[in-house]
């Protein structure tokens, strides 16, 4: 059963899990379970998406429970009127914070403008020898999108060479098999922990949070982490 964070009269939303897709898609056909589907199933009434998160990213996931909710949640979205924020792990020791301007390619070839800021909360090391690093280096960070495009944070933090854990197209291979070797972890480190925006019927605002993965706090105990 899906872990619901937040429902009332027109909006629904989901701590999605780790490797849940929120629809059937052609590009994953080994998927069985999806989070539309089942959420649908889960409450007996229709449900619509208003966002996306990636198949291994885990945390809030919004549903509109109406048309009219969808469209306007939709018009939020595209306009970066949500506040989002995320909580990864990085390979190595992150900025204390930084705004990475770095525009990203669309699959039709056009660029698009892309920023992220993000802050470090916690560092952590472990004697684990990579290359010519005696000990490996990790961060935990909290990172604010300001635009929303494909694979964002995995591409920006990959850009300054901070790149997620667990991250298999963006990655650092020896971190990712280590964490596999080591502690049999496969997540991707990814976690969409709050939306904030404006609710679209009432006007006030709507702060939806949504607690770390069993895996994603495991990680953290084991950098001697506290849950943030």
């Amino acid at each position: 059963m899906l872990e619901v964070v937040y429902r009332d009269k027109n909006l629904i939303a989901i701590n999605k899990p780790h490797g849940l897709l929120v629809h059937r898609s052609s590009i994953a056909r080994d998927a069985t379970e999806f989070a539309l589907q089942t959420l649908k199933q889960q409450i007996g009434q229709h449900v619509s998406p208003v966002h996306r998160l990636d198949r291994k990213t885990s945390g809030v996931l919004l549903f509109a429970l109406d048309k009219d909710t969808e469209i306007a949640m939709h018009k939020q979205f595209m306009s970066n009127q949500v506040g989002k924020k995320y909580l990864a792990v990085l390979r190595g020791y992150a900025p204390r914070e930084m705004e990475i301007d770095y525009p990203l390619m669309k699959e039709n070839g056009m660029m698009q403008e892309a920023f992220t800021y993000f802050k470090t909360l916690q560092y952590a090391e472990i004697p684990f020898a990579l290359g010519k690093h005696a000990t490996s280096r990790y961060s935990l960070v909290e990172a604010t999108p300001l635009t929303g495009r494909m694979h964002q944070l995995r591409r920006h933090f990959a850009h300054i060479f901070y790149p997620i854990i667990g991250d298999r197209k963006h990655g650092c291979n020896k971190q990712n098999r280590f964490f596999k070797e080591q502690w049999d972890m496969t997540t991707m480190l990814l976690h969409a922990s709050e939306l904030k925006f404006e609710h679209p019927h009432t006007k006030e605002s709507v702060l939806i949070r949504a607690g770390v993965s069993s895996e994603f706090l495991g990680v953290m105990k084991l950098m001697g982490w506290e849950d943030k």
